[in-house]
């Protein structure tokens, strides 16, 4: 029954991949930032009620968010398929999160008109703001994924890979108070608080040649004055730190703290430490799920690479320590081109990304289906 089934399922996204992709292509066409996806919500939202979903707009306080509950619902795994749809500043979907709300979305519409011979609830989950806030964070702590078993998305990226771990992240914002005054006429009279922070960034490029190679901190300056003849009132900078588990970034949080302080007073100037999100925990995906969902790929005729554990975070991290999750990632250019570029956006708008997306749908849906049908598997998520 199962490969029957899956054959069906198959075959139902690919007679809807047209329209599938359409909606892929409007977000991508349009993208919009975190907690503002409000075109993709509607977009995503019609066309899962469309398709029979009783469909929720906003969760755990966030506008954007979605869930949308196949009504045919029996005892059994509960599953959740999530997407994403927020889009980079300047550069749009650069990280093609216009293919992550499409694989999951073709993925419901796949498994919908069976449903009835698919035991549990099945829903889809639109996730906003993963590129800042993390709306997944802000859904755990809701307590929107306790009663869910299993949680799967994809991420498009250069290579595909069914399993590998990602880091811990906390953004942070530095500010740095200082005096103004005219820098030509009278610098003895104000303070440079811009001077701290330069100093801070010295500061972490040295300490760089001391970290491990699973160490990462990056930052950038919000807010650095107006005009070169006079000091700025304050300065703000936001950093990004990395580590493969919640204690290594830990530490690397309190030499960025360390750094700021002593630069401020070096230069005389007031100095605050804020954290700017709510931090992500490591990914640590379910083995035996993504085992499960790279044989659904190379059944579908894709090449599974072995994967390595990457520095990159992403609040699929909180999911997974929640609940039985996967992130794998599928490929969508042969090009070694780099996430967050040029490049991957228009990737993500190919029909090669496209077609590449449309795949993922057919894994994730199979996936859900030997959750579903096959209990011992299901059992062997849950020990």
């Amino acid at each position: 029954m199962g490969d029957q089934l899956k054959d069906n399922v198959k075959k139902e996204i690919e007679k809807n991949s047209e329209k599938i992709k359409e909606v892929s292509k409007r977000i991508h066409q349009n993208p919009e930032l975190g907690f503002e996806e409000y075109k993709a919500q509607q977009w995503i939202s019609e066309i899962l009620n469309s398709f029979g979903f009783q469909v929720e707009k906003g969760l755990a306080d966030m506008e954007t968010a979605i869930r949308a509950v196949h009504p045919e619902e029996t005892k059994g795994p509960k599953i959740a398929i999530l997407g994403e749809y927020d889009a980079l500043p300047d550069l749009g979907h650069a990280c093609g999160h216009n293919l992550i709300a499409g694989a999951a979305l073709g993925a419901c519409i796949g498994l919908s008109p069976f449903k009835q011979d698919i035991p549990g609830r099945l829903e889809f989950l639109g996730t906003p703001a993963e590129e800042s806030e993390g709306g997944k964070v802000f859904m755990v702590d809701a307590g929107v994924f306790d009663d869910i078993d299993v949680a799967m998305m994809i991420h498009p990226s250069t290579e595909t890979v069914a399993y590998s771990r990602s880091a811990a992240s906390q953004e942070v914002e530095l500010r740095f108070q200082g005096k103004p005054t005219h820098a030509a006429a009278s610098p003895d009279k104000g303070t440079d608080p811009l001077k701290a922070l330069i100093q801070t960034f010295v500061c972490v490029d040295t300490l760089r040649q001391h970290h491990p190679t699973d160490a990462r901190i990056h930052g950038v300056i919000t807010k650095g004055g107006e005009k070169a003849n006079m000091y700025p009132e304050e300065v703000v900078s936001r950093f990004t730190i990395r580590g493969t588990n919640n204690e290594k970034r830990d530490a690397l949080l309190k030499q960025l703290r360390d750094c700021g302080e002593s630069a401020a007073r070096a230069a005389g100037a007031g100095f605050s430490f804020e954290n700017a999100n709510k931090g992500f925990q490591a990914l640590m995906p379910n083995r035996k799920l993504a085992e499960k969902f790279a044989d659904n790929l190379e059944e579908l005729g894709e090449k599974v690479e072995e994967g390595e554990d990457g520095m990159g975070t992403t609040d699929m991290g909180d999911v997974s320590q929640a609940c039985a999750a996967i992130h794998p990632y599928l490929s969508i250019s042969e090009d070694d081109i780099s996430g967050h570029s040029h490049e991957f956006e228009e990737a993500a708008g190919s029909e090669r990304g496209l077609e590449a997306m449309i795949t993922a749908a057919k894994a994730l849906a199979m996936t859900a289906v030997d959750v579903a049908l096959d209990k011992d598997f299901y059992n062997q998520l849950k020990s």
